[in-house]
């Protein structure tokens, strides 16, 4: 093969040629699962994403040369920053549902504690309350109150999740919090 860019093989990739897929996994992924061994020390996890980046690469390589205007100046960035941000994702993803896996299970309460009748009409107009205020919240913040307080994700790691800068997403955050507070008061 001759000597081409990450940009130009993944233009052959999203063409269907296997042997480029092939020149971009033997370049980028050395040096892909070190920057993912930085980040998770799970092995089968690092493992994990990595196959599950290079699937992404070769089904959706279309849609990063389809939004590029030619040459390496393009606006997505180079095609090594979009297997990173492809990679990134895959992590985050990672993390979530390991996440899930490992919360525990409530504990039930004793079968002779009955919560008071007021404690119970409380907890349901807190609730209605609470779900009418999450529905007026404009998507891209009930998007990030979601990730970070729902899914437990970090600032950092909803940034990469929702494509947005941590900044943002914790003023998005600070914005619901607001926004459900003054809701419920």
């Amino acid at each position: 093969m001759d000597v081409a860019d990450e940009g130009e093989l993944v233009r052959r990739v999203a063409c269907g040629d296997r042997r480029a897929f092939d020149e971009l996994y033997r370049r980028t992924a050395p040096w892909l699962e070190v920057r993912l061994r930085r980040r998770c020390a799970d092995p089968d996890v690092v493992a994990e994403v990595l196959q599950d980046t290079y699937l992404t690469v070769w089904r959706a390589s279309g849609s990063f040369v389809g939004t590029r205007s030619g040459g390496d100046g393009g606006a997505r960035g180079s095609a090594v920053g979009w297997l990173w941000t492809i990679a990134a994702t895959r992590l985050v993803d990672a993390f979530r549902r390991r996440a899930r896996r490992a919360r525990v299970p409530q504990v039930q309460l004793m079968a002779s504690t009955v919560p008071a009748a007021e404690d119970e009409v409380m907890a349901v107009r807190v609730g209605q309350e609470l779900e009418q205020a999450l529905l007026v919240l404009p998507p891209e913040v009930r998007a990030a109150l979601r990730a970070t307080v729902l899914d437990g994700l970090s600032m950092r790691e909803a940034s990469v999740l929702l494509g947005v800068p941590e900044n943002t997403v914790k003023s998005r955050v600070r914005r619901a919090r607001i926004a459900l507070r003054e809701a419920l008061s």
